[in-house]
């Protein structure tokens, strides 16, 4: 006899963060790549178009400089995003022990501690 009163909660199919072992740390692993993913196409962008504005300041040294600090925000910009990356998985790898976000080939994995198996 089925003693199911309330039925079964099913994840969506398709949805590849829903299931397995760690649904929670696939979803956040996801996240994280999409993160560095936009910011990463942000920056590159910022950096083109402050080279760009170099190339064609025609030696205006106001446009110059405007174009200098824009490739320097690019570069700060991909800096920290990658250096808070680096910052976290130190922090969380130390207080609970073990590496959180790890490179695999098909991007960053993240996987949380898992408590009581």
């Amino acid at each position: 006899m089925n003693r199911d009163i309330f039925g079964n909660i099913k994840p969506p199919p398709g949805s590849e963060f829903a299931t397995g072992p760690n649904p929670l740390g696939a979803l956040l692993s996801t996240i994280i790549n999409i993160f560095l993913l936009v910011s990463g196409i942000v920056a590159l962008i910022y950096l083109l178009w402050g080279a760009f504005s170099w190339i064609t300041s025609g030696g205006d040294k106001e446009k110059l400089l405007k174009a200098q600090g824009m490739i320097r925000n690019a570069i700060i910009g991909l800096i920290i995003v990658f250096a808070a990356l680096v910052v976290f998985n130190v922090i969380v790898g130390t207080v609970l022990g073990g590496r959180i976000i790890q490179i695999t080939p098909s991007g960053f994995q993240f996987n949380l501690p898992q408590i009581g198996r």
